[in-house]
């Protein structure tokens, strides 16, 4: 079996950063300001400058920026928000810790992201059902690329609901040169190691364009602070992000533009090459991906993996269970159909190494190893 080429490389970015990390991180060692120091503000300044709108608010994790905004709106028992089900678990997690109902929505066949006529559909069923108010919709960036908002966002002002871009793939993705939050009231972000902006631990972020909501939000990220310190306006969160992260972080983000187009180099050279062996990922137009993941559809899906790991290629499954098969989520409602394109994704999708630092010789064996299945 031949030695197997890293899924990501985070050494690689490491060694080529190492000076500027190392720097940032000893400036906050010796200045002692551990939890919101001056690294964080300006931070949050710089993603809200990178995105080109909005501002930005850092927090804790990624799954803490989606319910931020819940919690600020005030969504809870008896309301329903509308999530897809071929995601990780934190985008219908948060739903549940809000008190409120999650609602899954099938996937569009070809990039996996939210389907507006399964959600049309849903929001319809919801209503007449009349048991639960319908209250927002989480749409999730799968994989890197933006889902298709110029649809979703319609339907989602038509129903009076908020839209939250579930953006922890695919921050720094844009649609037409804009970043999701042009359409969506919120935008969420993870810092996860392997993200494609991610720190050296958890850390999130959550983008708005309403200033009220920044408010709330940012009572809500330390315990519902008030107007002083020790005043409490509302239940909060403690959800503060380090200071030792933000600075990690502002190194990466000066370099972060480059990156994604060093991950878009590895996505052409990859389809180049696979031509029509795999079902290979489509960016809807318009589009620029992060390529956070490159995800392909398989037959024999086993057997495929099997093959690419002789040949020293390592796979990951995103996601391999829907998440309304999972027993904490399977007794809440699915759009009327259920839920056929995100069943058969889940049994036929697999991703293959993708990060800024590939080798021309590892795309090279990743790509013999895929043509080579039969």
């Amino acid at each position: 079996m031949a030695d197997t080429i890293p899924f990501i490389d985070l050494a690689a970015q490491r060694s080529r950063l190492k000076d500027r990390i190392d720097a940032a991180v000893m400036k906050v060692l010796d200045e002692g300001r551990y939890i919101l120091g001056p690294e964080v503000e300006e931070l949050e300044s710089q993603l809200a400058e990178f995105a080109g709108i909005g501002r930005a608010l850092s927090c804790a994790n990624g799954t803490d920026a989606i319910l931020l905004p819940l919690m600020a709106w005030g969504i809870g028992p008896g309301d329903a928000v509308f999530v897809p089900s071929f995601t990780f678990a934190s985008t219908a997690e948060v739903v549940v810790l809000a008190g409120a109902s999650p609602v899954f929505v099938d996937v569009d066949p070809n990039t996996y992201n939210m389907s507006p006529t399964s959600l049309e559909a849903a929001i319809k069923a919801v209503k007449d059902a009349g048991e639960l108010t319908p209250r927002a919709v989480i749409a999730v960036d799968l994989f890197g690329q933006p889902a298709n908002y110029p649809s979703l966002a319609p339907i989602a002002r038509e129903a009076d609901l908020k839209l939250i871009s579930d953006c922890a793939q695919a921050y720094g993705s844009t649609l037409d040169g804009q970043a999701s939050l042009a359409w969506a009231d919120v935008l969420t972000v993870s810092f996860y190691p392997a993200k494609p902006l991610g720190g050296y631990g958890d850390g999130g972020a959550v983008l708005c364009k309403d200033e009220a909501l920044y408010d709330t939000m940012r009572s809500v990220r330390v315990h519902g602070e008030g107007a002083t310190r020790y005043e409490y306006a509302r239940i909060g969160l403690n959800s503060r992000l380090d200071t030792l992260q933000a600075a990690i972080l502002l190194a990466k983000l000066s370099v972060f533009g480059d990156e994604i187009q060093m991950r878009q180099k590895v996505a052409d050279r990859y389809r180049a090459g696979f031509g029509n062996a795999v079902k290979i990922p489509h960016v809807i137009e318009g589009a620029q991906s992060t390529w956070a993941q490159y995800t392909i559809e398989v037959d024999r899906r086993d057997d495929f993996r099997a093959h690419l790991a002789e040949h020293g290629v390592p796979s990951a499954i995103y996601y391999p269970i829907p998440l309304h098969f999972h027993a904490p989520y399977a007794k809440y409602p699915v759009a009327p159909g259920g839920l056929p394109v995100t069943e058969a994704a889940a049994e036929r999708v697999l991703s293959l190494p993708m990060h800024p630092d590939m080798s021309a010789t590892d795309i090279d064996r990743v790509i013999e190893a895929v043509t080579s299945f039969n």
